[in-house]
């Protein structure tokens, strides 16, 4: 009682915000397979997939179970356009291998793309890669590449990295502009 923080943040009123992207290998999740997570909070969570996982035909069942267990280390994330595509083809994958994806009010979730959107609509377009930059976050060091994400399908390492260190900057560019631009909404309590 001494100490008002911790006593917020041990009865769980002060929240653990997580800034979480993927990288897939396709835009359906039918037809693709989750590339690598990132989560970015006091620490950086995730992985990619790896070659052995491909070429054993377990592609991303492990790498969602561990995404899945990182998830519960928060009590809130942040995607960009994650409403649209991360969070909806995370949810069908685990589905699909009947892991425990975060349940309805388990774990809230806020869209910074909907900020974008509603509160910056003059931009000429919504993209992070073109948003970021505007506000003079450097983000995209290892940009969108159609060859090395098709390299990805085979197993190839050096391909992999790649869209790892992307995967990263996304989620670190995600936060930098968060911070900027989180004073033009308030949360909501959206569960995931």
């Amino acid at each position: 009682m001494d100490h008002d923080h911790c006593w917020l943040k041990s009865n769980g009123l002060i929240e653990k915000v997580g800034f979480l992207d993927i990288e897939t290998s396709n835009l359906s999740s039918d037809f693709g397979c989750v590339l690598s997570y990132c989560i970015k909070g006091d620490k950086i969570y995730g992985r990619t997939i790896t070659p052995q996982e491909i070429k054993s035909g377990l592609y991303d069942k492990r790498l969602l179970a561990e995404l899945c267990v990182d998830l519960h280390n928060f009590t809130r994330i942040i995607t960009y356009y994650g409403t649209k595509f991360d969070v909806p083809f995370m949810r069908s994958r685990c589905l699909l291998y009947n892991l425990p994806f975060p349940s309805y009010k388990e774990l809230f979730h806020t869209d910074a793309y909907q900020v974008v959107k509603h509160k910056l609509y003059t931009l000429h377009s919504r993209r992070l890669g073109v948003v970021a930059p505007f506000y003079g976050i450097a983000s995209k060091g290892h940009p969108l590449n159609p060859t090395v994400w098709l390299q990805c399908l085979s197993g190839d390492r050096k391909a992999l990295d790649w869209v790892w260190k992307h995967n990263q900057e996304d989620c670190i560019s995600l936060e930098r502009l968060w911070r900027k631009i989180s004073r033009f909404t308030r949360l909501q309590k959206t569960t995931i």
